[in-house]
Order: C-alpha cells, then sequence, then structure tokens
C-alpha cells in the first residue's frame, strides 16, 4: 500500500465536500492554496460557470480531474428515456472537454425519482433492466470519446430513488456483461460509504481487478447517523475501516487517486479552507 503519511500527491477533493461554500472556480483557488492537485466536479457546479470558464479554470489551475460527477439516472417512462439518453451524451462531452479521467454513474432508481416527471413504478426489476441497457447505449457514444464510464453502486437505502445496483457484484455483473474484452472502458467506482458494510466486498474486489477499478472515494459512516445522505463522516470519525479497503484495491493495481467526498451539513459550515486542511490531515493518517 502507498504511503500517504508525508505528502498528499494522490488526493483528489470531490467539490460536492465543499460545494456550499464557494462556487467551482471558487474550490478550483482554494485548491491551488492548499496545494491540492485533482477534483472531481460536478455538472451542476460547472454549469454554474459555464463549461468554458470551467475548462480554462481547470487548466490555468494544473489540475487533473479523477473524474465526473455523474451520468447515469437511466431510468424513465417511455417519455423521458430519449431526454436520459441525451442528458448523458451531453454528460460524455461535458466530461471529455474538462479531462475527466471517467464519468461517474450513479445509474436511477425508479422512474418518477430518476427522472421527474416519469410515470410512477415499482418494479426494480425493470428498472435495473434500464440500466443495463442505458449503460448499453452509453458504452457505445463513450467510445468515440475514449471515456471510461465507472458505475458506482450505492448503499441499499438509496434503491429506490437514486440506484437499483447496491454491490460491487452487480455492478461488475453488468460490466461483464457488455464489456467481456476488459476494454478499459466500463469499470466501478467504490465508495467507502456505500460499500463497506458488503460481506462479498473483498472478494469483489479481487474479481474486478486493476482494469475495473476506475475510481476510488473516501469518507466516513457515522453512528448515529442523523441524515442518510447529507451526514457522512471525515474520514477517522466514523465505522469504516477505509484503509483495509485501500489495501484490497492496491493490491488489485489501482494506483489512482483516493477522492475525498463528503456530503455533510455539518462539514457545508465550516470555512472552505479549514475543511480543506482536515481533507489533507485526514487524507495522511485515516486514509
Amino acid at each position: 500500500m502507498r504511503d500517504f503519511s508525508s505528502d498528499h500527491r494522490w488526493l483528489s477533493l470531490n467539490t460536492a465536500t465543499v460545494r456550499k461554500q464557494g462556487n467551482l472556480v471558487e474550490i478550483i483557488e482554494a485548491c491551488a492554496r492548499q496545494g491540492i492537485r485533482a477534483i472531481d466536479p460536478w455538472r451542476d457546479q460547472v454549469a454554474a460557470v459555464g463549461l468554458d470558464r470551467a475548462v480554462r479554470a481547470v487548466r490555468d489551475a494544473g489540475l487533473e480531474l479523477s473524474g465526473y460527477c455523474r451520468g447515469g439516472m437511466f431510468v424513465a417512462d417511455a417519455a423521458h428515456r430519449l431526454e436520459a439518453r441525451d442528458d448523458n451524451r451531453r454528460a460524455v462531452d461535458e466530461a471529455a472537454a474538462l479531462g475527466a479521467s471517467c464519468i461517474v454513474l450513479v445509474v436511477g432508481g425508479l422512474p418518477q425519482y430518476s427522472r421527474p416527471g416519469s410515470a410512477a413504478s415499482k418494479d426494480i426489476a425493470a428498472a435495473r433492466t434500464q440500466v443495463h441497457d442505458g449503460i448499453a447505449e452509453m458504452l457505445e457514444y463513450a467510445r468515440g470519446t475514449k471515456l471510461p464510464l465507472a458505475i458506482e453502486p450505492l448503499h441499499p437505502a438509496y434503491a429506490g430513488d437514486r440506484a437499483c445496483v447496491n454491490t460491487t457484484r452487480q455492478a461488475l455483473d453488468i460490466c461483464d456483461a457488455l464489456d467481456p474484452q476488459r476494454s478499459g472502458m466500463l469499470g466501478v467506482a467504490l465508495d467507502v460509504y456505500h460499500i463497506w458494510w458488503d460481506p462479498e466486498l473483498m472478494g469483489q474486489i479481487a474479481r474486478a481487478g486493476k482494469d475495473r477499478l476506475l475510481a476510488f472515494h473516501v469518507c466516513d459512516w457515522l453512528v448515529p447517523t442523523k441524515d442518510i445522505l447529507n451526514d457522512r463522516g471525515m474520514m477517522g470519525d466514523g465505522v469504516i475501516d477505509i484503509k483495509s479497503v485501500r489495501v484490497a484495491v492496491e493490491a488489485q493495481g489501482y494506483a489512482g487517486y483516493s477522492e475525498i467526498e463528503v456530503f455533510s451539513n455539518d462539514w457545508w459550515s465550516r470555512p472552505m479552507d479549514e475543511v480543506l486542511r482536515i481533507c489533507i490531515e485526514r487524507h495522511r493518517t485515516a486514509v
């Protein structure tokens, strides 16, 4: 396992971690002040400042992108499926313009939540079929830009609204079905917040191997958790054995960024530079 104790070369900031403290350009400027060399921006943050301005800011700061959040939300009724397809194609184009290493896919849950305005359904099996088909279609488009797609399995608590792919096994089953040659164009983004509980996790990380491990996200699970969406912990404040998961992914040859992604009403209430300094400290000690 790589030694992170003396520097933060392999820290990437998911910009949602400080989304309430400033816009994307301000976040990039703060990263430059703190010597953070990579980010993973969100589409709404890019849209708020404009794609061209975001591209210039990333370039001028010399930042790398560990990913781009997010594509997906494939599940929709018939009237909204073209909207989902076109939205995901735009996401690919934006990620390519920004120079992202991959685009993270949050696949969607039931249609009424994935694509607002869709007719309501409780058929999660049908939702998973739509996810498979949507990723297949998006993959063909992404091949034109050589931009890999990273499926992010989300905790089962999100199955209804955000992601009906909830385990690493499910995500890898889709990868094997759609990309059996392991072309490097389809893999997984593993976020410890969503997968730490899974008794199959270590075996599935080994199954993934280096060519399927496209992104690694870190934060912590607080006990008690007050809000399943917006009460993540800073690394070291919760119950996840983060280092054991990093050992497992690096044993497969993963050598990319450990991306800090903390959705937290608590951390959003603190000054941005303070949060970034603590991110750096915890990356050295708890990741």
